[in-house]
C-alpha cells in the first residue's frame, strides 16, 4: 500500500508540472467564458445541451454540444470575437 501511494505521488509530481507548463491561458482581450457560452447557446441550431468546454493551446475554445436530434457537434470558438473558427 505504501509503495503504491509513493509511486502514485511520485508519478503525479513528475507529470503535473509538465502538464501545467504546457497550458497557455486565453489572451488578455478574450471575452469572458460566460459570454462565449451564451453566444454558442444563441447561435447553435437545435442545441440540447453543452457537453464540454475546454481551452485549446492553439488559441481557441473547443465546445462540444448535443443537438435535439442526438448528434454530437464540436466547434472551435475564437476567444476574442466569439465567432466559430
Amino acid at each position: 500500500m505504501t509503495r503504491t501511494l509513493f509511486a502514485a505521488l511520485a508519478l503525479a509530481g513528475l507529470t503535473l508540472p509538465a502538464i501545467a507548463a504546457a497550458d497557455t491561458p486565453p489572451p488578455a482581450n478574450a471575452q469572458p467564458l460566460s459570454r462565449i457560452i451564451a453566444t454558442v447557446e444563441g447561435s447553435a441550431p437545435n442545441l440540447a445541451f453543452i457537453e464540454d468546454v475546454s481551452w485549446d493551446d492553439d488559441g481557441y475554445w473547443e465546445v462540444e454540444y448535443m443537438t435535439t436530434e442526438g448528434r454530437e457537434v464540436e466547434i472551435r470558438v475564437d476567444p476574442v470575437t466569439g465567432q466559430n473558427r
